[in-house]
């Protein structure tokens, strides 16, 4: 016998199912749920119902959206002669955030991980490609994480996609700023040191 009726011990184990959500995270948001109104409980419903119905990703650049091209892709203010490779949708928003970048998108989901069994056959680089086939792409950034994984997907990009005659250039990487560097480790310090620039 469970220490949890049945219903809420279902409910800890789908939230358990999150990436980072333990055993107390996962009863905590359980319990939530059962405090709030019936109401909420059906908004979160049909919200999950809706992701689920609405959302595909962009035939053009992956990412997720609910319209297909996405409304990256389709702006007429953005320019298809740059496009900004990244690792997963989520990584979209931190560039945005910049207000800097006014090119297109393009969506891996992942970055290659041999040891995760993670081949460049697992990765979305066929329609990236495609859009280069066209002409219009003059420069792609890769944009993937400052670790080994984003490093060796950077690095695979790079050689496959240099030979097409784009431009391929890759996001500088070093000590954040507001930091103190002796917080900083021994990649970031020498991504700091390689990418460093004339005053």
């Amino acid at each position: 016998m469970g220490d949890y009726a049945e219903p809420i011990e279902r409910l800890i184990d789908e939230f358990r199912r999150f990436p980072g959500i333990g055993a107390k995270g996962a009863q905590r948001m359980a319990y939530i749920v059962l405090r709030r109104s019936r109401e909420d409980a059906e908004r979160l419903r049909r919200a999950i119902a809706d992701v689920k119905d609405k959302i595909r990703t962009c035939s053009r650049c992956n990412n997720f959206s609910d319209s297909d091209p996405c409304r990256y892709c389709s702006s007429p203010t953005r320019s298809p002669e740059v496009i900004c490779v990244v690792e997963e949708p989520r990584d979209i928003l931190a560039v945005e955030k910049t207000r800097e970048y006014h090119g297109q998108y393009h969506v891996l989901h992942g970055a290659l991980s041999p040891i995760n069994g993670v081949g460049p056959a697992d990765l979305m680089i066929g329609n990236l490609l495609e859009r280069l086939r066209e002409g219009v792409a003059k420069e792609i950034i890769l944009a993937t994480n400052p670790n080994v994984e984003g490093e060796a997907t950077a690095i695979y990009l790079a050689k496959l996609l240099k030979p097409i005659g784009v431009r391929v250039s890759r996001i500088a990487l070093g000590v954040p700023v507001g930091s103190d560097l002796e917080y900083a480790d021994e990649m970031t310090m020498s991504k700091a040191l390689e990418h460093r620039h004339e005053m």
